[in-house]
């Protein structure tokens, strides 16, 4: 397991972040996962907006270099400039579950989230383990108000589920961030003298973590690695030179990374399994800073873990069976199993991902898990059979992945080993990747989804484009945009109260006619295109017998992309003209749910 921390100091991510990850060094070519915690990420208010409405530039960068590396998104969690990341092989994913997210505000009395904790906690093949990322109060004085505050979000922090709800109560725990400890009692000339004759060892006492280890017993167990880096702060930006401005801070270790291993005593099992007993170990084999980067004031931190488990879980919840090419339409049939005891969903699904995808929301396609005999094949442990359908399959040649999504744990928790497509390509070149149904050439072209990266899962990799590092939102010239309510309960993942809440309004924006051809094209395309609203209605376009159709959402043909399906808040780009006809309609028809003014 790979940790780095790093302060960004809100600046704009490197071109390369490859040294930082230990990437195609020989020592970390086993890594199975990547923990990546920032700190002061830029959280102003038209970053925010545009964070909003796409994937962050730094989550952006982490996705576009791991995943040639094989590696996944397996959840993310944000608190204004605080973001945590953690990624797996993809292996692994079937057996990491239980996966959830928290955050806790301390900054200016636990009402701003400047400062705080953010956490991801999962089952690692049935071993409960915590990953936190913290940035504490600044300043040499406040070291009793770091205490106070790591020790509210160790409070703060809860879990669902029957073991592990508190983040003490994990397997494993590991504690990192900007953490703010300084370097007490010693003058600045000293210090500086000391890092420059490499006498680390000297400042080590001093370092107020390193006292608060033995004193304060909120720390009691966790462990570091020694510090043979020199201090990571504060340095001028662009340079390797400590501060030289007038406030001419002091350096100090305030990047750190901790763990803490639970006492067997208080041991507790996952899913019925005993405890580690104690077996549980962990190894540091690396932990340095990079001073090769220079965007920040700050210096980034890793470590890389070698953690050994007493047991581990070798079956995954869904086991997934495919033939090893598809060359021809009529070979795509996947056949799963359930294991005994997994809580399936009519929202489940089967994703169909090229090799190198970025999270589990990146597929080519996709068809729902079948239902109407899923209980009987479940109790009698036999095998479901379901088939993509000629018009979802890629065209040509290709690399994939099959992997099956849980609604209820919103994890993927069954995986194939990577197989051969090989399809002759469409005299058309179109290859429509929705297996559920598509939006037909002749729908409005005034309608477009926007993806947001506000759950656990980020926006799908076709809004690519759309990313945070395209041109701003200035470009579209009267912009009106209507904000949504806080109390509408969209659900982040397929459920049958997201198909109700379908009827409720979504937040608008609205352009103006010569806008919208830019973005026509792309409405066409099934995996972008919004479902049109009429009404109190929801509707989608479907396929029948070669020819389009509308149906309503009561009727079971109105399942939608799981992407679009309250997966991810929405936003619906329309004309302003028909904006204000349907608001005019609106007051007419009498709605239920009450319409958003301008």
């Amino acid at each position: 397991i790979t940790v780095v921390t790093w302060n960004v100091g809100t600046a704009m991510p490197p071109n390369d972040v490859t040294s930082l990850l230990h990437l195609n060094t020989g020592e970390t070519n086993d890594a199975d996962m990547i923990a990546i915690g920032l700190q002061e990420v830029n959280s102003k208010i038209n970053k925010r907006l545009k964070d909003a409405l796409f994937t962050d530039q730094w989550s952006e960068l982490f996705m576009d270099v791991l995943s040639p590396f094989h590696f996944i998104l397996v959840s993310t969690v944000r608190m204004q400039g605080v973001i945590l990341l953690v990624f797996a092989k993809y292996y692994h994913l079937p057996f990491l579950q239980d996966i959830q997210t928290d955050c806790t505000r301390t900054g200016l009395g636990g009402y701003w989230g400047n400062k705080g904790g953010v956490s991801v906690r999962l089952s690692i093949f049935g071993h409960m383990v915590c990953f936190l990322n913290c940035h504490l109060p600044a300043h040499l004085e406040k070291a009793e108000q770091r205490k106070e505050d790591f020790a509210t979000i160790l409070h703060m922090q809860q879990f669902e589920g029957r073991v592990a709800n508190g983040i003490l109560d994990h397997d494993l725990v590991f504690w990192f961030g900007d953490l703010n400890f300084r370097i007490e009692s010693l003058d600045i000339r000293f210090v500086k003298y000391a890092i420059d004759s490499n006498i680390l060892s000297q400042l080590w006492e001093k370092d107020q973590l390193n006292i608060a280890k033995s004193t304060w017993p909120v720390l009691s167990g966790f462990q570091e690695g020694p510090l043979n880096f020199p201090p990571t702060f504060k340095f001028d930006v662009g340079t390797n030179k400590y501060d030289s401005s007038a406030k001419k801070r002091k350096p100090a270790w305030t990047d750190r990374i901790l763990w803490k291993i639970k006492s067997p005593s208080i041991g507790h099992g996952v899913g019925g399994r005993q405890p580690s007993r104690g077996v549980l170990s962990v190894s540091q084999l690396c932990y340095c800073s990079h001073m090769e980067y220079t965007v920040s004031d700050h210096k980034p931190v890793a470590a890389i873990f070698a953690v050994q488990f007493a047991s581990k879980t070798d079956k995954p919840p869904v086991e997934i069976y495919v033939a090893d090419e598809w060359s021809r339409p009529e070979q795509a049939v996947v056949r799963y199993k359930m294991a005994a005891g997994f809580h399936r969903s009519s929202w489940d699904w089967i994703g169909l991902y090229r090799v190198g995808f970025r999270h589990p929301k990146d597929y080519v396609s996709y068809v729902w898990a079948r239902s109407d005999d899923g209980e009987r094949c479940l109790e009698k442990q036999l095998y479901v059979q379901v088939m993509f359908s000629e018009e979802s399959l890629p065209k040509g040649k290709g690399e994939y992945i099959l992997g099956y999504y849980s609604n209820t744990s919103s994890s993927i928790v069954g995986m194939t080993e990577p197989f051969q497509i090989s399809l002759p390509r469409s005299e058309e070149g179109s290859s429509p990747t929705d297996s559920s149904g598509s939006s037909s050439e002749e729908e409005d072209d005034s309608t477009l989804v926007l993806l947001a990266p506000k759950s656990r899962s980020p926006s799908p990799g076709k809004m690519k484009r759309h990313r945070s590092r395209s041109p701003s939102l200035a470009k579209f010239q009267g912009l009106i945009l209507r904000p949504s309510s806080r109390d509408r309960g969209m659900s982040r993942s397929p459920s049958p109260q997201s198909r109700r809440g379908f009827t409720r309004d979504i937040p608008t924006i609205h352009l103006p006619q010569e806008e919208l051809g830019r973005c026509g094209a792309k409405a066409k395309e099934p995996e972008r295109a919004a479902n049109s609203q009429e009404g109190s209605s929801f509707y989608q376009t479907v396929q029948e017998q070669g020819h389009p159709r509308r149906v309503s959402a009561d009727n079971p043909l109105a399942r939608a992309d799981p992407r679009n399906m309250g997966l991810l808040p929405a936003l619906r780009l329309e004309m302003v003209n028909q904006a204000m006809g349907q608001r005019r309609e609106s007051t007419d028809q009498s709605y239920s749910c009450q319409r958003m003014s301008p």
